[in-house]
């Protein structure tokens, strides 16, 4: 089993989680985060002052998948992400060693 993490614009959860559907992958997390790559933010002004704005709002979508899945997911967030410009975000992926379901105590690839 793999995690796979995708950090992307909040713009794009919602063509991510369709996308993600679509390619038969139903079990996801998607967090509120904030943060900043290359971009590194942008200077505003309020009432007449200038400030800084250097942690940008992103959504954080995490899937476990099976081993067999995994480059099915990765293609489903580039093409529900992909705008081509900077700031689209990044996917990490990394082993998963257990899954175990809590509720009746079911464990490995049958908990997903």
């Amino acid at each position: 089993m793999q995690k796979v993490e995708a950090i992307v614009q909040p713009s794009k959860v919602e063509a991510v989680k369709s996308a993600l559907i679509e390619a038969g992958i139903t079990g996801m997390t998607i967090v509120e985060a904030r943060g900043h790559g290359r971009q590194k933010g942008h200077t505003e002004f309020y009432r007449g002052r200038e400030y800084s704005v250097d942690l940008l709002p992103k959504a954080k979508v995490d899937v476990v998948v099976k081993d067999d899945m995994v480059d099915t997911a990765i293609r489903a967030i580039v093409t529900g992400a992909r705008t081509g410009k900077i700031g689209d975000g990044k996917i990490f992926v990394s082993k998963i060693e257990q899954v175990i379901r809590i509720r009746n105590d079911e464990r490995g690839e049958g908990a997903l």
